[in-house]
């Protein structure tokens, strides 16, 4: 299965809980390509990019983003958890994706606290399920977990066991 993987990451939590998707989606025989979004002109303030998130704001992303899905079967989605709501370059990500008909995609956050996660996770999916995604799966890992890979690999599998077809 021809897989995207898209995902932001600020302080890296989200970087290393992709690293295990990726290597995960791999040893079950996907085909994964690997984008990082990478905003321009980024502001260095964390807090003032909380406020972005929490608007619902939009960041501009580098020219090499692909948004266009036509030739993938499965579109993961990774992002922090910022005030409740997916990072400004997510947004962005949502707002300009293409061909997203038809397909599946999972989405996976890090977060601090909890506090926000099921918004975002809801954000997200409405806004997947308005561009034609077919079905959306989840999960999620707390930023005290993503450096246990085992803990990683047994969320994913638990959550995502229609999508890769294994047993827990």
């Amino acid at each position: 299965m021809k897989t995207l993987v898209v995902y932001y990451s600020y302080g890296g939590n989200t970087e290393k809980t992709a690293k295990v998707l990726v290597g995960l989606l791999k040893d079950k025989g996907f085909t994964v390509d690997v984008h990082k979004l990478k905003p321009e002109n980024e502001k260095r303030n964390f807090f003032l990019q909380c406020l972005d998130a929490l608007r619902g704001r939009e960041a501009v992303l580098s020219d090499d983003v692909n948004f266009d899905l036509a030739g993938y079967d499965l579109v993961c989605i990774g992002s922090p958890v910022w005030a409740f709501a997916p990072t400004p370059a997510v947004n962005t990500y949502l707002d300009k994706m293409l061909n997203a008909g038809g397909k599946d995609a999972i989405v996976f956050t890090t977060y601090g606290s909890g506090t926000g996660v099921e918004k975002c996770i809801n954000s997200i999916k409405k806004r997947l399920k308005q561009k034609g995604i077919r079905e959306v799966y989840n999960f999620n890992i707390q930023q005290a977990k993503v450096d246990d890979r085992d803990f990683a690999v047994s969320m994913m599998k638990d959550k995502l066991k229609k999508v890769l077809n294994v047993e827990t």
